[in-house]
């Protein structure tokens, strides 16, 4: 979505003023056939194993278009498409167009039946070199796709429907309690991270190719000029194959604090998914600090206030520590370690010396999860220094996680494997920088 927050917003409630007067039971239905649950739940098992990203939705491939499917009407001078897509049972449904390139006067929007859920307009300005378009999730089994376009411009329409994506699992709202992130868990808006409220809007929750999920942050560069970088992990999967299929989250946080070891931490929050970003442009990545930098088509809505994070590239271990991340796809939380964190390899196997993570041997508060891949940490001074690659911390234990090490992913010799062309492309010779936001 690229036009603003607030003339979003407007032309949301003019659109759904007009759609209640629409009979969204007429629109014709394409139905995705039924998914295997236990079988999918297996392979994500196994993928906990393998050290995949988590997967929450199943990837139903379609070949739908205003030419084959759905149907056109006229009022005055616009032509309206329309198509209601169903996938029984799921949780959210969230689409990728392989083909995606609008004429000025279209509008796309993707709603749910009760018209509760609703996202966009797409337009224009989303049109992008990859010609994709990753649509963020919509609550509910049954959707409908919208497209508003100027008759005079309708046949300069390209848009292709190739995903349907249909969640099993419950993406922000688990519905299963072993999928919920564990009650130890500390919510952004607790009293224990009032002193990180800038580190906190820099990060987000993220899905690819609409079915796995991750954690990541936004973070600054020596120009200070806004430029959407944004990092995460190796191991999650970004590539420059799937990149424009990347779907960031911002401010995505309990309204509340749920006291840490309570039920209610334990349970489903009630944040909210409607600020978000989409399309990417692969930048770097290197399995041996386990990052991966993207670019962001477009900087998030300015809206949004996210905060794009300081670094340090020194190789220095923190003397305390902060994460903040995603756990499972729920609310964002933040963990805290009080004691020196230890320059490492991998689950402290490799070859002594190769100094590519940080170890972090117990959480004091909090812990991460599956899901937490990815997300930032940061030192004493509030710059990030590594992004989890991964670990065996959870609740209830005191075991250790493992942080790709930002000092080893800063300068491997190429633009391709190194941080550093990108954070700091004018050369200056910086080794740390405080964040930024854009105002």
């Amino acid at each position: 979505m690229r036009v603003t927050a607030t003339i979003a917003l407007i032309l949301s409630l003019s659109f759904l003023a007009h759609a209640k007067t629409t009979d969204l039971s007429s629109i014709p239905l394409v139905s995705m056939p039924s998914i295997n649950l236990k079988a999918l739940l297996a392979e994500d098992e196994a993928d906990k194993v393998n050290g995949v990203a988590p997967r929450f939705a199943y990837t139903h491939n379609v070949n739908l278009s205003p030419a084959n499917s759905g149907a056109w009407t006229t009022e005055g001078s616009l032509s309206i498409w329309r198509l209601r897509i169903e996938s029984k049972k799921a949780e959210s449904i969230n689409l990728g167009f392989t083909q995606y390139e609008l004429p000025t006067s279209a509008s796309l929007y993707i709603y749910s039946m009760d018209r509760t859920s609703v996202r966009g307009p797409f337009n224009s300005l989303d049109n992008n070199q990859a010609k994709q378009l990753w649509t963020p999730v919509v609550f509910g089994e049954q959707i409908v796709v919208e497209l508003r376009v100027a008759t005079a411009q309708k046949n300069a329409v390209s848009l292709l429907l190739t995903a349907v994506n249909h969640d099993y699992i419950g993406f922000g709202k688990p519905k299963v309690s072993t999928q919920k992130s564990g009650s130890c868990n500390v919510d952004v808006v607790c009293g224990e991270g009032a002193a990180y409220q800038e580190q906190i809007r820099s990060v987000a929750t993220i899905s690819f190719g609409g079915s796995r999920f991750c954690s990541g942050s936004m973070i600054n560069n020596t120009a200070n000029d806004g430029k959407p970088f944004f990092l995460t992990a190796n191991h999650c999967g970004v590539r420059s194959s799937n990149a424009a299929t990347l779907v960031a989250y911002w401010n995505f946080e309990n309204s509340t604090c749920r006291g840490p070891n309570t039920g209610s931490s334990g349970g489903r929050g009630d944040g909210r998914l409607d600020q978000f970003t989409t399309g990417a442009t692969f930048r770097a990545s290197l399995s041996e600090s386990d990052f991966t930098l993207v670019e962001f088509n477009r900087a998030p809505d300015a809206a949004y206030r996210v905060y794009y994070a300081g670094w340090d590239s020194r190789k220095l271990a923190p003397t305390s520590s902060v994460a903040i991340h995603h756990p499972n796809v729920d609310e964002k939380r933040i963990s805290f370690d009080s004691d020196p964190g230890t320059i490492s390899t991998y689950l402290d196997r490799g070859v002594l010396g190769e100094d590519t993570h940080i170890k972090i041997t117990d959480w004091d508060i909090g812990t991460t999860e599956p899901g937490s891949s990815g997300s930032p940490l940061f030192n004493q001074d509030k710059r990030i220094i590594g992004q989890l690659h991964g670990g065996y911390a959870a609740c209830g234990n005191d075991d250790a996680d493992w942080y790709g090490f930002l000092a080893k992913s800063w300068d491997n010799g190429s633009p391709v494997n190194s941080l550093k062309p990108w954070l700091d492309a004018a050369g200056t010779g910086e080794t740390f920088i405080d964040g930024f936001e854009v105002r």
